[in-house]
C-alpha cells in the first residue's frame, strides 16, 4: 500500500510540472516580444562598420590617393582598336618565327642534294643530347662501339664534350647557343647508313639556327625533325632520360600536321578467332601507335571485325570523330575490349568503310581532304577487287581512298593478296611479327600519304601547331597517376604498419576521405612543372633526282612559341581589371585564356589542349551542362571563320580557387591574326571596364626630365614593385637581360638610360626579319647588341603613377601630433601588418608595421613576394567590384583556428573625368584575425545605448553569432575552427533560409575541364579464345596460383603469430573490443582490411556542376528590417555598413530542421550515363574552319611503285593440313592462322 501511494504522488507531481510548462510555452507564445533585439543587432552592425571603416580610411589614406589623381584624364577604350593593334603586333611576331623556319627548310633541302653523294664514316662524332658530356664531367653512359673494318674490332665513339649555360630564355636550361645537338630515339639504330648519314649532311643547319637566333633574340627552340626519327635541335641541350626515353619527334602533332595534309581514317582490326595472344597484342599495339600519329585536324575511328563489324566504341557508331585528345583516349580504352572469335568478314568491314568515308566525302564533313583505310590482320582469303572497283577505282588514276595493310604474325599463309590490296590502292604493306618493330614500321604510312605533297613542291605550307606541354611524352598522364597512387598506397600502409587502431579510427578515416576528395576536386594546379607551347612548322621536302621516283620527305623544320611569350603581346594594361585577351584556334579551341586549368595534382589533364572557347566563357543563363546560348554559338562560328565582330553578352564567372562568383555583362572584341588559324578576342565588362586612364601630354616622360626632374628617384627604397608578367621594357638578346635579377632591377636601368641622349621609343619588340631566302643570299642587318623593347603606353603610366603615389611608402603617422598616437593606436589594436596601393599601371607599393614578439614566428609568406600582381590579385578585383563606397574583407578558405591568420581589406579609388570614371588604384591593408575577433567580441558582448537591461548578447550562449562575406564565407564566427568555411556546411539549416529570403541567390557554374577519376576495370576473359589446349593451359596455371597462394597465405599467418609472440612492442596493442566471451571479438580483430587498399582509379575527363552563392544586391531592403518572430525567424541579418560583410544572430533555443541538406560549394560531377566523349558524339558537332592547304593527289604519283616489301613465309602444307583436320576434329571453326598462333 505504501509503494503504491508512493508512485501516485510521483505521478502527480508529474503531471502538475508538465501542466506549468505547457502554460509557460502558451503564454510565451502569445506574448508578442521577440527572442532577438533588432535595434541591439543594428547597433552592433553599425558600431562594428564605423569602426573598421575609420580603420581602413586611416590606415590606407584612400582621400590623399583620390586626391593625387585628380589631373588624370579618363578615355573611352576603343575595342575594336586595341584588339587591331594587338593582332598586328602578334602576326609581325608570328611573321618573324615563320620566316626563320623558312630559313631552316631552305638550307636543309639544298644541303641534301649537295651532300647526297658524300660518303659518311660510321666513327662520325655528333653531340648526341643524351651522351654528350661537359668539362670535366665522368662519363656514367655506355660507350657505344661499333664494327670499323671487315675484321669484326670494335671501335669505341667517345662522347663529344660541351660546355652548357643556363639561360633564362631557355627555360633555366643549361644550353649552348653556338651549335645544335641531336635526339635519337630509342627504337632508332644511330649508326644506320641512312641515318648516321642525315645526322651528318644536317650539321650544316647549325649556321642557320645561330644567325636566326642571332636576328631575332626573341626565338626560343628550333629544330629539324628527321623522316629517320632523330631531331636536331638548336641551341644544344641535354636529354633527360627519366624515367625512360619515350620521344619520337615524329609523333609530334607539329611533324605530323606538316608532314601531310588532313585525313579521315578508318581502322578495320581483325577481331576473328586467329588473332589472339600476341597477335591481338601487336594489332592493339598498331592501332594505337596509328592513333599516335593523328591530330585535331583529322578525323578517325575503328572497327572490328569477325562475322559481323562493329565500332570499338559504340557511340561513335556511324560517324568519324575530331582526332583530339579526349577521342583518342576513348578509343584506346575501347580496343582494350576487343574479344576474338569466328571467322573473318573482310568484305563486310571493307564495304562498312567505303560507305562512311564516300559519306563524309559526299557531305563534305570530316577532314575534306586525304582519306584512308588501314587493315590490321593476320591474313586475307583473296583481294577483293569487286569491292575497290565499286568503290575506289572510278576514276583511276585519282584512287579517293589509300589502303595501307599490317599483316600481323610470325607464321602467315600468304602475304600476296593483303599486299596487292595496299599496292593498287596507293597505299603500303607492312609485316610485322614483334612488338618492337611496330612503332618504326607504322610510320611508313606517314610519307605515303606526303608523296602529293613533295611531287607538288611548290607549296610548303605552314603549320601553327595547338597548344601543347613540352614533355617528352603527352600520354604520360596515366602512368604519372599510377606512379601518384601506388605512393599513396605505401604511405597507406606505412600508417597501418605504425598504428592500427588509429588508422581504423573513424576520424582518421574522415580525415583521409576528406583530404583526398579535396585534392581530387580541387580545380587549380601548379602550371610552372610546365612549359606550354604552339609550334610553327613546314615540310622540307628531298629534292635529289633520285627521290623522285618515291617522293620522299625529309622531315619538318620547326621552331617554338611559348605560351607565356604570346601572352605577353596581350597588353592587359589597356583593357583593366577583369578584362582579358584570349586566342582561339580554326577547331574552336583556347591556344590561351585566363581560365586555361592544363594541369591537376601536377599532371597534365588527359585532354587538357581541347578545351572549346564556350567551355570558358560562360554565359548568364538557367541552361543545363552543355546547353550553350546561342548567342555565344554565334559569337563562336564568327570567331572561328576568322571574321571581324564585337558584341555584348551577360557572363558569369568564377574566381579564386573556384569559389566565388560574379556575373556581369561584357563587351567582347575580335579579329583574325593574318596568316595563321589563330582569332585574337579582348573582352572587358561593361559596369566599370568602359573607361581608362590616358596620361595627359604634360606628363609623359621626356617631358618630366626636360622640366630637370628624374623619373627614376619616383621609385625609391625597396617597398615597391611591378607586375612580374608584363613587359615595360627589356632586353631582347641573351648578354645584358642575364644581369638583372629582377624585374624591378630591369626597370631602374632602363629609366637611367633614358635620362641619356638618344633614346628611342622602338616601334616593334620583335626585329624585322630579312626576306625569305636561301641562307647563302641572306644579308640582312643583324639588331645591335642591346637590342630592346619598351612599351611607351605602359611605360608612360608607370612613371605617372610612381610620380602621384611617391608619398605612400612615408610613415603613415609622419605628421605628428594626434595623428601619430592615433596611428599607434590603430597598430597595436588591430594588429596591422601592411598598408597597400596597386595602380592600373601594374604598381604596387606597401609599407609594414612591426606587430610585436611574434613576428618572426608568422607563418603567413611576404605580402610583397605574394601579392604583387595588381590588377590581378583577387582583393583588387572584388574591391572594383564592389561598392566604391566600401572596404572588401576577406580571410583565407582554410584560416580555421590557426593563430597567424591575417584579414586582407581593400578598397577600389575611382576617378571622375567630366562624365566619364575609371578605377585607378586599390587601396588595402592586412590585420590580424585575432585583433578583429577581440573588436567583434567587444561590440557584441554588450547591448548599446538603447537598452542598459539587455541579458542575452552574443557570448551570453543564448545567441550564435556570425559574420560572413557576400560570398557566403564565414569571416567571424565563436568557434575559431569556422573561420573561413562556407556557411552552407557550418548552417545549412540557416544558409537555406537566406536563400528562401533572398538575401543570398545561388549561381550555378560549370567546370568543362574537370577531371574525375574511373576504376580501373578487370580483365575481361571474355575476349581470350578456349581452345583446348588453352583451357589445359589455364586450368594448370590457376591451380598453380591458387597453391602459391594457399602457401604464401600460411607463412604469412605464421609471420603475424610471430610478430604478435615476440614483437608486440613494434606496432600499436589493439585494445579489447566488447564482451570477453564472445570468440569472434579477440584482441587482435581488425575491420576489414580493403580499408588499406585504394581503389585504383583512372583519371578521365567529365564535367563538374558547382553551385556557388553571392549577395543578392538586386533584393528590396526591407529584407534587412525584419525582425526575429520566435522560431518562425530565429535570426536577424543585417548588412554592417561599408563593408562587404553581413552581420547575422541566430537563436539558438529554437530547434534546427533536420532534413535540410548541407550545402557545398565543392564541385559534382555531372552524369550524361556515358563517358564525356560519348557524349559530345551525340550532341551536334561544333563547326570548325578546315585547314587552307588540302594537296591529296598528283598524276606523277601513280608510277611511283614502292609499296612497302616483306617475305612470304616457307610453310609446311604437310604440317597445315594437319593442323586443318585437326580443327575439324575439335569441332570449331578456325582458320589455320589461329592455330599456327597457339603451337
Amino acid at each position: 500500500m505504501l509503494y503504491t501511494g508512493g508512485r501516485s504522488s510521483c505521478g502527480i507531481l508529474a503531471f502538475t510540472f508538465l501542466l506549468f510548462f505547457a502554460i509557460s510555452i502558451t503564454r510565451s507564445a502569445d506574448e508578442p516580444t521577440t527572442t532577438i533585439k533588432y535595434n541591439v543587432v543594428q547597433a552592433w552592425a553599425a558600431k562594428l562598420g564605423g569602426e573598421l571603416w575609420h580603420l581602413g580610411d586611416f590606415i590606407t589614406r584612400r582621400k590623399e590617393v583620390e586626391e593625387s589623381f585628380k589631373q588624370a584624364q579618363v578615355v573611352n577604350k576603343n575595342g575594336a582598336k586595341i584588339v587591331e593593334e594587338m593582332a598586328k603586333d602578334l602576326k609581325y611576331m608570328m611573321d618573324a618565327k615563320v620566316s626563320a623556319v623558312k630559313r631552316i627548310m631552305d638550307t636543309a633541302e639544298n644541303t641534301a642534294i649537295s651532300f647526297d653523294e658524300e660518303p659518311v664514316n660510321q666513327s662520325f662524332q655528333y653531340y648526341n643530347a643524351k651522351q654528350m658530356i661537359e668539362p670535366g664531367e665522368i662519363i656514367t653512359t655506355p660507350i657505344p662501339m661499333i664494327d670499323e673494318d671487315p675484321a669484326d674490332i670494335t671501335t669505341p665513339i667517345p662522347p663529344k664534350e660541351i660546355v652548357l649555360t643556363k639561360k633564362r630564355h631557355f627555360f633555366n636550361e643549361a644550353v649552348n647557343t653556338t651549335v645544335s645537338s641531336v635526339h635519337v630515339p630509342t627504337n632508332v639504330y644511330d649508326r644506320a647508313t641512312e641515318v648516321i648519314k642525315a645526322i651528318k649532311w644536317s650539321e650544316a643547319l647549325d649556321s642557320i639556327f645561330y644567325n636566326n637566333y642571332i636576328g631575332d633574340p626573341t626565338l626560343t627552340w628550333q629544330y629539324f625533325g628527321s623522316s629517320s626519327g632523330f631531331l636536331r635541335q638548336f641551341p644544344a641541350t641535354k636529354w633527360e632520360q627519366d624515367p625512360v626515353d619515350l620521344y619520337d619527334c615524329r609523333l609530334r602533332s607539329w611533324y605530323i600536321e606538316a608532314a601531310n595534309s588532313p585525313k579521315d581514317m578508318l581502322i578495320l582490326v581483325d577481331s576473328s578467332g586467329s588473332m589472339t595472344g600476341q597477335r591481338k597484342d601487336i594489332a592493339k599495339h598498331v592501332v594505337s601507335n596509328i592513333l599516335d600519329t593523328l591530330g585535331p585536324n583529322d578525323y578517325v575511328n575503328i572497327f572490328t571485325f569477325s562475322e559481323e563489324v562493329a565500332e570499338v566504341v559504340p557511340c561513335f557508331r556511324d560517324t568519324l570523330v575530331q582526332a583530339n585528345m579526349g577521342n583518342i583516349r576513348e578509343l584506346k580504352l575501347g580496343m582494350d575490349n576487343i574479344e576474338t572469335n569466328e571467322i573473318a568478314n573482310v568484305s563486310a568491314a571493307l564495304t562498312r568503310a567505303f560507305e562512311l568515308l564516300e559519306q563524309f566525302r559526299e557531305t563534305r564533313n570530316g577532314a575534306r581532304c586525304n582519306q584512308a583505310i588501314m587493315l590490321v590482320s593476320d591474313g586475307v582469303p583473296y583481294s577483293f577487287d569487286e569491292v575497290f572497283e565499286q568503290f575506289n577505282w572510278k576514276e583511276l588514276p585519282f584512287i579517293p581512298v589509300r589502303v595501307f595493310t599490317y599483316l600481323i604474325g610470325r607464321e602467315v599463309a600468304d602475304v600476296k593478296e593483303i599486299k596487292e590490296m595496299a599496292c593498287r590502292n596507293q597505299g603500303y604493306y607492312v609485316h610485322l611479327s614483334t612488338m618492337a618493330e611496330v612503332r618504326e614500321e607504322v610510320l611508313n604510312y606517314i610519307p605515303v600519304i606526303a608523296r602529293p605533297l613533295v611531287l607538288n613542291k611548290r607549296e610548303h605550307p605552314v603549320v601553327w601547331s595547338e597548344i601543347y606541354a613540352d614533355v617528352e611524352d603527352p600520354k604520360m598522364t596515366d602512368w604519372l597517376w599510377e606512379i601518384k597512387e601506388r605512393a599513396e598506397q605505401k604511405e597507406r600502409f606505412i600508417d597501418y604498419r605504425k598504428n592500427r587502431v588509429l588508422f581504423y579510427s573513424p576520424e582518421e578515416q574522415h580525415r583521409r576521405m576528406i583530404m583526398k576528395q579535396r585534392m581530387n576536386q580541387d580545380p587549380y594546379s601548379n602550371t610552372q612543372k610546365y612549359n606550354f607551347m604552339t609550334t610553327v612548322s613546314v615540310p622540307v621536302f628531298d629534292r635529289r633526282e633520285n627521290a623522285t621516283r618515291v617522293a620522299n620527305i625529309l622531315g619538318v623544320a620547326g621552331a617554338d612559341v611559348p605560351i607565356a611569350e604570346i601572352k605577353k603581346y596581350l597588353k592587359p594594361h589597356l583593357l583593366g581589371v577583369n578584362g582579358y585577351a584570349f586566342i582561339v584556334t580554326n577547331n574552336g579551341y583556347i591556344l590561351t585564356h585566363p581560365d586555361f586549368r592544363p594541369v591537376f595534382q601536377d599532371i597534365l589533364k588527359p585532354a587538357y589542349n581541347t578545351v572549346d572557347m564556350i567551355e570558358v566563357e560562360l554565359t548568364d543563363d538557367d541552361q543545363g551542362p552543355r546547353e550553350f546560348n546561342n548567342q555565344l554559338l554565334n559569337m563562336r562560328e564568327s570567331i572561328i571563320n576568322q571574321s571581324t565582330g564585337a558584341k555584348w553578352i551577360r557572363v558569369k564567372y568564377h574566381f579564386d580557387e573556384m569559389k566565388r562568383v560574379s556575373r556581369t555583362k561584357r563587351q567582347y572584341y575580335w579579329t583574325p591574326i593574318k596568316n595563321t588559324p589563330f582569332t585574337l578576342v579582348v573582352t572587358y565588362p561593361e559596369t566599370y571596364g568602359l573607361n581608362r586612364l590616358q596620361i595627359r601630354t604634360e606628363d609623359e616622360i621626356h617631358r618630366i626630365h626636360a622640366k630637370g626632374s628624374n623619373v627614376a628617384s619616383f621609385f625609391t627604397g625597396n617597398n615597391w614593385k611591378i607586375h612580374p608578367d608584363w613587359v615595360y621594357c627589356k632586353y631582347l638578346n641573351e648578354h645584358p637581360n642575364e644581369t638583372f635579377a629582377t624585374p624591378e632591377l630591369e626597370l631602374k636601368h632602363f629609366l637611367e638610360r633614358m635620362k641619356l641622349g638618344g633614346w628611342k621609343w622602338p616601334s616593334n619588340r620583335t626585329p624585322p626579319p630579312p626576306e625569305h631566302a636561301m641562307f647563302s643570299n641572306i644579308t640582312g642587318k643583324l639588331p645591335d647588341k642591346d637590342y630592346y623593347y619598351c612599351d611607351r603606353g605602359l611605360m608612360q603610366a608607370l612613371v605617372y603613377d610612381a610620380k602621384v603615389t611617391e608619398w605612400f611608402s612615408k610613415n603613415v603617422s609622419g605628421s605628428g601630433g594626434n595623428k601619430d598616437e592615433k596611428g599607434n593606436e590603430f597598430k597595436q589594436r588591430f594588429g596591422i601588418t601592411v598598408s597597400f596601393l596597386a595602380t592600373h599601371s601594374g604598381l604596387t607599393r606597401w609599407q609594414e608595421y612591426a606587430t610585436g614578439a611574434d613576428e618572426s614566428k608568422q607563418a603567413e609568406p611576404d605580402f610583397s613576394e605574394t601579392h604583387n600582381r595588381a590588377i590581378d590579385e583577387v582583393w583588387y578585383k572584388r574591391a572594383v567590384e564592389l561598392d566604391r563606397n566600401s572596404f572588401v574583407y576577406s580571410v583565407p578558405f582554410d584560416a580555421g583556428n590557426r593563430n597567424d591568420t591575417l584579414v586582407t581589406a581593400s578598397h577600389a579609388i575611382f576617378h571622375a573625368d567630366g562624365a566619364r570614371e575609371a578605377p585607378v588604384a586599390v587601396v588595402g591593408f592586412q590585420f590580424h584575425h585575432s585583433a578583429l575577433y577581440t573588436l567583434f567580441k567587444n561590440i557584441t558582448s554588450q547591448c548599446g545605448h538603447g537598452d542598459p537591461r539587455c541579458e542575452k548578447t552574443c557570448f551570453t550562449g543564448d545567441y550564435q553569432c556570425y559574420v560572413i562575406d557576400n560570398n557566403g564565407f564565414v569571416v567571424i564566427s565563436e568557434q575559431l575552427q569556422e573561420t573561413g568555411a562556407f556557411f552552407g556546411e557550418v548552417k545549412p539549416a540557416f544558409m537555406q533560409r537566406l536563400l528562401d529570403d533572398s538575401i543570398f541567390r545561388n549561381v550555378t557554374v560549370y567546370d568543362y575541364q574537370a577531371v574525375c577519376f574511373m576504376a580501373k576495370g578487370s580483365i575481361n576473359l571474355g575476349t581470350v579464345l578456349q581452345t583446348p589446349l588453352r583451357l589445359l593451359w589455364w586450368l594448370l596455371t590457376n591451380t598453380f596460383s591458387y597453391l602459391v597462394w594457399v602457401v604464401m597465405q600460411l607463412f604469412l599467418s605464421l609471420a603475424r603469430a610471430y610478430d604478435e609472440m615476440y614483437d608486440t612492442g613494434a606496432y600499436d596493442v589493439v585494445p579489447e573490443l566488447g564482451d570477453l566471451d564472445d570468440p569472434t571479438l579477440n584482441r587482435y580483430k581488425e575491420p576489414e582490411f580493403n580499408k588499406v587498399l585504394i581503389n585504383r582509379t583512372r583519371p578521365e575527363p567529365c564535367d563538374h556542376v558547382i553551385t556557388l552563392y553571392e549577395l543578392n544586391m538586386d533584393v528590396d531592403p526591407s529584407v534587412y528590417t525584419k525582425e526575429a518572430h520566435q522560431c518562425e525567424r530565429p535570426y536577424v541579418v543585417l548588412p554592417i555598413p561599408s563593408s562587404n560583410l553581413l552581420l547575422l544572430v541566430l537563436d539558438t533555443l529554437c530547434p534546427l530542421p533536420t532534413h535540410v541538406p548541407q550545402l557545398s560549394t565543392w564541385p559534382v560531377e555531372h552524369d550524361y550515363n556515358a563517358s564525356l566523349a560519348c557524349h559530345k558524339a551525340r550532341s551536334d558537332p561544333l563547326p570548325r574552319r578546315r585547314p587552307l592547304t588540302c594537296i591529296n593527289k598528283h598524276a606523277n604519283e601513280s608510277v611511283i611503285e614502292l609499296c612497302g616489301d616483306g617475305s612470304i613465309p616457307r610453310l609446311n602444307v604437310a604440317l597445315l593440313l594437319a593442323l586443318l583436320a585437326f580443327g575439324q576434329c575439335i569441332g570449331r571453326r578456325y582458320t589455320a592462322g589461329a592455330l599456327f598462333a597457339y603451337l
